[in-house]
């Protein structure tokens, strides 16, 4: 066979394969898609994938199906969606600990956070703030700094799970303050704001979303935000810094993503949906409300945002000394 037929033929099966991969997504979608929460229903990262599923069905006219599969600091969800057939009809609500920490504190996570997703959207991060069960008799960071230096590892501080945002924030706030606290992790924030509530746990710097409602109503207490400026959801909650504390803020950001290999019309359709509806003045306001700090990015925009998270993460673990289970 000579090399222009060679040539022909592959240039007569790639524009077959274009062809196919257009019409396939002409007719998308055309049936149920699920959207994998690879955490326990009622947590945060739940909620708002309920909120953009039920839109996305409006706007696809398919219905838009949330599925938890919790398990693994969310491993276990994050690697079916990796392994899923790549035709638009699974996808995830990730974030930081499912497509960045499990990479370096989980020895076999089972997929690669890049090789095997493509990016849909980044819908923006989850703020952390310290909370502390009724109880305890702190009121403030320092108080906080101050009890937890009297007795190191007493107290106990909860998370989502080995590797969450909520467990590596904690670990580079007692790196900064030189304080020790026991570690005992979740299956996501449902569990842990129940046993916090109770009076069980000591301490937690839980996402704002997963504890807002909770805090409110009086049923634990927050001492500090970690961010640069005060949460507008939260206004009467001082800031780590301004309560002496610096260099240890952090955010657990959270994003679309859809197997790699899913057809380019199909991922720039899905990509256009969730964006749009992530701008969307009423959706913004439902999920700002929950304190959720949205700040929507396409996927070009994406990428180099997660690889300077990625390795922003990484230099956390290190810090903490934190090492892969």
């Amino acid at each position: 066979m000579t090399a222009s037929i060679t040539r022909r033929l592959a240039l007569g099966l790639f524009a077959g394969a274009t062809l196919l991969a257009t019409a396939a997504a002409q007719t998308y979608p055309d049936r149920v898609i699920k959207m994998v929460v690879p955490y326990p229903a009622g947590g945060p990262t739940d909620v708002i994938a309920r909120i953009v599923a039920e839109e996305m069905g409006k706007e696809l006219g398919q219905n838009v199906i949330v599925e938890n599969l919790a398990g693994a600091s969310g491993a276990v969800g994050t690697r079916t969606v990796a392994r899923a057939e790549p035709d638009g009809y699974t996808i995830i609500f990730g974030n930081n600990q499912t497509h960045g920490n499990n990479m370096f504190l989980l020895k076999e996570p089972g997929y690669d956070a890049i090789k095997d997703f493509a990016p849909l959207a980044g819908a923006g991060a989850f703020e952390h703030v310290f909370v502390v069960k009724n109880d305890l008799p702190v009121k403030s960071m320092q108080e906080l700094v101050a009890l937890a230096k009297k007795d190191p590892g007493k107290l106990n501080y909860g998370s989502t799970g080995v590797g969450s945002g909520s467990h590596l924030a904690t670990e580079l706030f007692m790196t900064r303050t030189g304080t020790k606290m026991a570690h005992v992790p979740f299956r996501g924030a449902a569990p842990l704001v129940t046993e916090l509530t109770a009076g069980r746990i000591d301490v937690s710097n839980s996402t704002l979303p997963s504890v807002l409602a909770q805090f409110q109503a009086g049923k634990m207490r927050a001492i500090g935000i970690a961010s640069p400026q005060r949460n507008p959801q939260a206004p009467d909650v001082p800031t780590l810094r301004e309560q002496g504390i610096t260099n240890a803020d952090a955010e657990s950001w959270a994003a679309f993503f859809a197997p790699v290999n899913t057809p380019k019309p199909v991922l720039d359709k899905l990509s256009t949906t969730i964006i749009g509806i992530l701008n969307k003045p009423d959706v913004k306001e439902r999920i700002t409300k929950l304190g959720f700090t949205l700040n929507v990015r396409d996927p070009e925009t994406f990428k180099p945002y997660l690889a300077k998270e990625i390795e922003t993460w990484a230099d956390i673990i290190k810090t903490a000394g934190i090492k892969a289970e």
